[in-house]
């Protein structure tokens, strides 16, 4: 068989799958199932624009595949749809930037300065960027709209963001509202007191998504992604309680059904049923794994690190007979201040490094509980909840 006759075979062979783009987690739907309220909250906060009135800025929280992303980005499409569709002469221009690829404030304003400009200003001074920025908002009198997704990756985030607040104070008209999107909640206490105080923000939580709304984000997706009678209904109840289990993630339930078509489709059964999907489970957990630590912010992953390192060097605090083996949390402090410093950074106080723990438990990655009786004082005991070489794979390359 030819070259040409293989690709035919490939193209025309029998799947489960009718449209398999639409069941990526990248996909978009017009309908965002079960965010009603948050895009209502987002409408309220962002209309003021289409009337000429500069909004306030907006923070949006989440665990990752709540929908954050998803739902302001649909958002704002349609906000652009509406200005256009209603000639409103105040002109809204929004920016959308991932702080894991644009992680500084230069780049911030390179990249806003890209969406403003036919020419790009890449190599010119910070200091010239803005000044050009504001020049332009004097002369455009524009709402700019800046989504700084994954907000808290920006390294110098206090700078990046009191500049962006700055830009209001020298024009008169037109305005820039950021619009900050994180997982880590804990995010805006660590700004300090200078910008906050200049923010005047508004908060806005998205909670993970429960199982039953799972199952009906599911259930959208095969509708439109899949052929007739392909998936069963105990298929979506499994895949959406693993989901649920894993913080309410819908990206997580997602690639399940999508690894779970693909293994269906290889079997040549044409049957999603709960076998592919527990066979699908074992296939994306390492990636589940790998993307939850990816996106974590730098202070939590050394934390997340400190701890594994002291699993794999087998230096537990002590062995209790109910919970095996463990780290007491001041122990796993000593060795995070000793990475941290290692990695040239200021370590955080022990405050904030029983949040992160914290954090990192509500993750799934760690499991920590408060010492009961007879152990040292009131400590927190720490295990790790998943594969320490994994953990440490991933964090040696982003660190």
């Amino acid at each position: 068989m030819d070259i040409k006759d293989m690709f035919r075979k490939e193209i025309n062979k029998k799947s489960v799958f009718k449209n398999k783009d639409l069941i990526s987690p990248h996909f978009v739907p017009d309908t965002l199932p079960f965010r009603e309220n948050q895009i209502q909250d987002i409408i309220t906060n962002l209309a003021p624009a289409l009337q000429g009135i500069m909004p306030t800025n907006l923070f949006i929280y989440g665990k990752t595949g709540t929908g954050k992303t998803s739902t302001i980005n649909k958002v704002l499409e349609k906000m652009i749809e509406i200005q256009k569709e209603s000639n409103i002469q105040q002109r809204i221009l929004t920016v959308y930037i991932n702080c894991r690829t644009y992680n500084s404030k230069y780049k911030v304003l390179l990249k806003i300065s890209d969406n403003l400009f036919p020419k790009s200003y890449f190599g010119y001074s910070a200091s010239f960027i803005y000044d050009c920025i504001v020049k332009e908002l004097v002369k455009k009198k524009v709402f700019v709209l800046v989504v700084l997704d994954e907000i808290d990756l920006i390294k110098d985030a206090n700078d990046a963001i009191y500049s962006l607040v700055r830009i209001n104070d020298e024009i008169k008209e037109g305005a820039i509202t950021i619009i900050g999107v994180s997982n880590n909640v804990l995010f805006k206490d660590q700004l300090d007191t200078r910008t906050k105080s200049g923010l005047c923000k508004k908060e806005l939580v998205f909670p993970p998504y429960n199982a039953q709304e799972l199952r009906e984000i599911l259930l959208q997706r095969v509708n439109i992604g899949f052929q007739d009678d392909c998936v069963g209904d105990g298929a979506l109840a499994l895949a959406s309680a693993y989901a649920a289990q894993e913080s309410g993630d819908a990206r997580t339930a997602l690639l399940l059904l999508e690894s779970a078509g693909e293994i269906a489709d290889k079997k040549q059964t044409y049957k999603i049923t709960e076998e592919e999907i527990t066979e699908a489970k074992k296939n994306v957990e390492e990636e589940l794994i790998v993307d939850m630590i990816s996106t974590l912010p730098d202070q939590i992953k050394i934390v997340l690190f400190s701890v594994a390192t002291m699993v794999k060097s087998n230096r537990f605090s002590t062995h209790l007979l109910d919970d095996g083996y463990v780290i007491y949390s001041g122990d796993a402090y000593v060795e995070y201040v000793k990475q941290i410093k290692q990695l040239s950074k200021q370590p955080v106080t022990m405050k904030w490094f029983k949040e992160y723990l914290e954090e990192l438990t509500t993750y799934g990655l760690l499991i920590t509980t408060t010492s009961g009786k007879g152990v040292r004082g009131s400590t927190t005991l720490i295990k790790m909840a998943i594969d320490t070489n994994t953990v440490l794979k991933v964090l040696e390359t982003s660190l």
